[in-house]
């Protein structure tokens, strides 16, 4: 099997390479004669896909099969590994990794090959743009990291096993996500690299990726998220992000595509900020690229990271080759780019979401300076200097409370230029609620269970923590505002209930409304993050009968009992939950030996409420006393977080949504009966 498997990528790569060369030719050439090459090239990216599915395939089977004599099969998967986490071989170590990337790559070509007549000549300059990016990657399985490579010496009775970090079910769809976000964006970059060299009339390429961008956008909003949860319920630090280099890998290109997600409305609406958008949708294929280069190369230090190697100088050669492509075509034809309006008022929709991308820019250049400080030192000065969380949460948070309040205000805005009058009829009770919600967390004792009474006004994280859920509760606020202004004129033309006129007022705009839908999530998820500032924290040692307080909780060790089974053993702590004087629950924090792989991994347990977490972390035993170490975590909202990712999730889709256009409106009974009107203009736009 795995000749068959080193044979169908070899295979891919030269349809690959046809794809390309010859869908170049014949572009190039631009005649109706050349266009039965142009056609060949298509399929070639076609068949291309079911070369290295296969390949996939293969390497799935040999995990499943226990082929050990696969080195990458023997490092990364064992006999007792579990079957989902089998499935996962594929993507646990860098040659499958890079395998599955190349499937999914090959999969989005092959959805866009077989869409082509929706424009035949813009998809296929996409096509050979993707079909480039796919021989870089066959390249590297061809070459610098074949996955289907044998090891030397007798066949092994027994692999090493995964890694034990990743045997968790959310590794199972975390990576797979976080790859459809990564690559997916490919797609968006082939259109506009397309367009731009062929000069493509009009903004019909930004409809056309519309749905793309969203799609692979909701993908990698989704991976983050799940990364997060993973480090959270996993990895045992009491914390679900923190500033790793691999984390800020793919938050960069989630920036950099929000931003464009944001202004191609202006595209769209006004003809403006084109130029802008091309490098945005540039910069955001290129930040994906430069993220896998990061955790493939070994420049930096990261639990997420795969073992140093030397394809970094290989990806290092591509984002030259893709930099100098982008800015080639952009100095050829950027008269073709030219804004068909100009900003006329600082107080409009255009200039909200041109501060917008400004703002998401500087976050995004913070984040890359503060990953790269540590291998810039090394280069200059010899040794590496960290930069750690302080770095990051000192320019961060002023920059996302400074994107709250724009989340807030834009949406409301009128496009070209807005009013005195509307701004005060539009802005007065929202932010009337926010500055009432904050006066009330000021004045709320924290004998009611309030955290902001436990903190002195000069904590700056706790002046922080309020200004996020203040501008939190106005963009919650001004978002409810609009689907209740927009329902009551909907209720009135069809005497529809308000929550029912507000569900036909999202279906008539689902882009829109979905968008809002967006940043409730957003809201929630900042709010989530605005209890850090209260978060505590508390280790000892326990033996039977202890007895640990953190928070309002009392913690009362019962007893210690061990487990096990083929994979791994585990000791584990059975710890009572106690409060106002009555016992809530019992937590089972575990402490596990993984046998293939011999090392040791603790497996928090986690009490969650949507007011707080109770995190305990089994962290071993004190040699000298043998007495087991219980560390207790109490972080607050942290539960608001996942439900603001699942209320973002809902939104994306909505979004995707087809719009629903007829409206009907009720006619009084002496009229006649209820007739079909054409839609009302509440929603109709953007």
């Amino acid at each position: 099997m795995p000749e068959l498997g080193s044979f169908a990528l070899l295979l891919g790569l030269a349809l690959s390479v046809y794809s390309f060369l010859a869908g170049l030719v014949a572009l190039t050439r631009n005649e109706p004669r050349w266009k039965v090459l142009e056609e060949s090239a298509r399929r070639a990216g076609i068949a291309s896909f079911a070369t290295v599915f296969l390949a996939a395939a293969i390497l799935v089977v040999a995990a499943f099969s226990n082929d050990f004599s696969i080195a990458y099969i023997f490092h990364h998967s064992n006999r007792e590994l579990p079957a989902p986490y089998k499935f996962a071989t594929l993507w646990s170590g860098q040659e499958g990794s890079l395998l599955f990337w190349s499937l999914l790559l090959s999969g989005y070509g092959l959805v866009l090959r077989l869409r082509h007549r929706t424009d035949e000549r813009l998809f296929a300059h996409a096509s050979v743009v993707i079909a480039a990016v796919q021989t870089f990657f066959l390249l590297l399985l061809n070459f610098a990291a074949r996955p289907f490579a044998i090891r030397p010496g007798p066949v092994a009775a027994d692999g090493s096993g995964l890694n034990p970090l990743l045997q968790y079910p959310e590794m199972v769809i975390h990576p797979p996500m976080l790859y459809l976000g990564y690559i997916g964006f490919t797609v968006p970059f082939a259109f506009a690299l397309g367009a731009l060299a062929m000069r493509y009339p009009g903004d019909k390429w930004i409809h056309i990726t519309r749905r793309w961008t969203m799609v692979t956008w909701g993908f990698l909003t989704c991976g983050i998220f799940l990364g997060a949860h993973w480090a959270y319920y996993v990895l045992g630090w009491g914390g679900y992000w923190g500033w790793d280099p691999v984390e800020n890998a793919s938050l960069m290109p989630w920036l950099t595509g929000t931003a464009f997600l944001h202004s191609v409305m202006m595209q769209e609406k006004r003809g403006m900020l084109k130029t802008w958008n091309v490098w945005l949708i540039f910069s955001t294929f290129m930040l994906s690229i430069f993220g896998t280069f990061l955790t493939r190369s070994g420049v930096v230090n990261s639990v997420h990271a795969f073992a140093q190697s030397s394809i970094g100088d290989w990806f290092v050669a591509f984002l030259g080759v893709i930099a100098l492509s982008c800015v080639y075509f952009y100095l050829k034809n950027r008269d073709h780019l030219r804004s068909d309006h100009r900003l006329e008022s600082l107080v409009s929709r255009e200039s909200s979401f041109l501060f917008n991308n400004l703002v998401f820019l500087v976050a995004c250049f913070t984040v890359l300076w503060g990953t790269l400080f540590p291998v810039l030192s090394d280069w200059i000065e010899g040794h590496k200097v960290t930069v750690g969380a302080p770095f990051f949460n000192k320019v961060n948070i002023p920059v996302a409370l400074f994107l709250l309040l724009l989340t807030a205000i834009g949406p409301l805005l009128a496009w070209r230029k807005t009013s005195l009058e509307s701004l005060k009829r539009n802005f007065t009770w929202p932010t009337l609620g926010a500055l009432g919600t904050g006066l009330f967390l000021l004045v709320t004792p924290a004998s009611w269970g309030s955290p902001f009474g436990l903190r002195p006004w000069n904590s700056i994280s706790y002046l922080y923590s309020l200004m996020t859920i203040v501008l939190s509760v106005l963009v919650g606020l001004t978002v409810l505002s609009e689907f209740v202004r927009g329902g009551r004129v909907i209720a009135g033309k069809t005497g529809a209930s308000l929550p029912a006129a507000m569900v036909q007022l999202a279906r008539r705009n689902t882009r829109r409304y979905g968008g809002y839908i967006v940043h409730l999530g957003v809201m929630l998820i900042m709010i989530g993050f605005a209890g850090s500032a209260f978060n505590q924290d508390q280790e000892k040692e326990m033996s039977y009968g202890d007895k640990l307080a953190i928070g309002p909780y009392t913690l009362v060790c019962q007893s210690y009992t061990q487990e096990e089974n083929p994979n791994y053993s585990a000791d584990i702590a059975i710890m009572q939950v106690w409060q106002g004087g009555r016992q809530i629950d019992t937590l089972y924090p575990e402490s596990r030996m993984y046998t293939a792989a011999g090392e040791q991994q603790h497996v928090p347990t986690v009490r969650s409420t949507l007011k707080e977490d109770l995190y305990l972390v089994f962290e071993g035993q004190n040699p000298d006393t043998g007495h087991p170490i219980i560390k207790a975590h109490l972080n607050p909202l942290v539960s608001w977080i996942w439900i603001g990712v699942l209320t973002m999730v809902v939104g994306t889709i909505l979004a995707l949504v087809p719009n629903t256009r007829t409206l009907r409106a009720v006619v009084p009974a002496r009229l006649g009966t209820a007739v079909s009107t054409r839609p009302a203009p509440v929603g109709a736009n953007d």
